[in-house]
């Protein structure tokens, strides 16, 4: 991808264009994958890239052109994540709000590509959280296990045990005859 990273030190802005539109499937999915809903995953996928443009503004050309792109924007998508979970456990949730999730006519590649099997996601969401970040970082975003270690903060050796763990968890999950057991 060293077109993209060439594009944004040439032209910061339409670069940037490119980049989204490059990797707006990887973060939308990936983002599904975290909170398990569309318009969360929208939202939180919006954010990412508003906090990825904000921070390339005050990067230096060398500092682009070094980027491993997909890595470093999974990075910024699982740090806000992170963000907007601690931030939700400090401030009472709104009740009673409903907000409809717009229609669109069509399913467009995104929404092609984050359609989820129910089993599965409960199945995600019911993993431990280190868990479910390093198997999303894997299996959905496609990281290497430098990736997912370099997202996480941890050590290759950890990340591939927590997405072994995780994975062997979700087996477990997912062909219990009794789903329901935590």
């Amino acid at each position: 991808m060293t077109d993209l990273r060439d594009a944004l030190v040439a032209d910061l802005d339409a670069g940037f264009a490119d980049v989204v539109r490059t990797y707006q499937g990887v973060l939308l999915g990936t983002a599904m994958r975290l909170t398990g809903h569309r318009p969360a995953a929208e939202d939180l996928a919006a954010e990412a890239f508003l906090r990825a443009f904000r921070a390339l503004r005050d990067y230096d050309a060398e500092r682009i052109a070094a980027l491993e792109l997909r890595g470093w924007l999974v990075t910024v998508l699982l740090n806000e994540h992170r963000n907007t979970v601690r931030t939700a456990t400090r401030r009472p949730a709104l009740s009673g709000v409903a907000v409809p999730e717009r229609a669109t006519p069509d399913p467009g590649p995104a929404d092609l590509a984050t359609r989820t099997d129910p089993d599965l996601a409960a199945a995600l969401a019911r993993l431990p959280a280190v868990q479910r970040e390093a198997v999303v970082l894997r299996h959905v975003a496609d990281l290497d296990v430098a990736g997912v270690a370099a997202a996480l903060g941890v050590g290759e050796g950890t990340a591939r045990s927590h997405v072994s763990r995780g994975l062997a968890r979700l087996r477990t999950l997912l062909t219990s005859p009794d789903r329901s057991a935590p």
